[in-house]
């Protein structure tokens, strides 16, 4: 069945304006014209468009889901896999917000001051419980029981200039990772920065860095649809390029 651009923006909630934007920056070209002039969209042209929407829903640059889908690798199922996956985590991270933000409300209806320690200690206990719950089984599988253990005390017992720091470095290590792509060079200087601020995190959370652990957390990314999902949602083949930094540069 074929949808005018009236009947595609009833179907979407999208406005004619944004397909018509979508359709001049060749991120969804329509399927036809009809006789009238207007553009209609047939069922290729739906999956598209689904799948552009959720990659909006991950926050993700119109550009940047242009370039992704027009990667020759690209496999819509396999994405779909990724979004959801991504979703889930963004999901987790929302639940662990909300549940911070209530702690606080209810700390305030009881008159009672929440000391910044605990907000902070709070905001940690919650992220700890969401990793255990994701990651916990493989990790401990990978690295031991001992390991993870002395890692997530040491992030109970980090400061908040620490923490601060641990986030503004991961911010900062998929922006750059997503620089080295463009160069498609693993080889590069930006993938080799890329590498080192990754190493700069690990060593925030590890009790004690190795190479050989950062190498297998690198095959984790790649092995794993939970971690894969987590780089490529910003872009597609993001896991594989970090992980092939990493063992070209550690």
């Amino acid at each position: 069945m074929d949808y005018t651009i009236t009947e595609l923006c009833d179907l979407s909630g999208l406005s004619a304006r944004t397909l018509r934007f979508y359709d001049e920056i060749g991120l969804l070209k329509p399927k036809g014209f009809n006789p009238s002039g207007y553009r209609t969209y047939g069922d290729v042209e739906i999956d598209l468009l689904q799948q552009i929407l959720f990659f909006r829903c991950l926050e993700i640059p119109l550009l940047e889901i242009k370039k992704i889908m027009k990667n020759p690798h690209y496999e819509s199922l396999k994405a779909l896999e990724n979004h959801r996956q991504a979703l889930l985590n963004k999901k987790t991270r929302m639940d662990d917000l909300i549940s911070s933000i209530d702690l606080t409300i209810q700390a305030k209806k009881e008159g009672k001051n929440m000391a910044n320690g605990l907000k902070f200690k709070a905001l940690k206990n919650e992220q700890l419980k969401a990793n255990e719950g994701l990651y916990g089984k493989e990790i401990r599988e990978k690295y031991g029981k001992e390991t993870i253990e002395k890692s997530n005390q040491k992030f109970k017992n980090m400061d908040q200039a620490t923490y601060d720091l641990a986030t503004r470095l991961a911010t900062e290590i998929i922006s750059t990772l997503l620089s080295a792509m463009d160069s498609g060079d693993v080889q590069s200087e930006l993938a080799k920065k890329t590498v080192e601020l990754h190493k700069q995190w690990l060593m925030i959370y590890w009790p004690v860095y190795s190479k050989e652990g950062h190498k297998g957390l690198g095959d984790m990314y790649v092995a794993d649809e939970r971690f894969k999902a987590y780089y490529d949602q910003h872009r597609l083949g993001a896991a594989q390029f970090l992980r092939d930094a990493i063992y070209a540069h550690v």
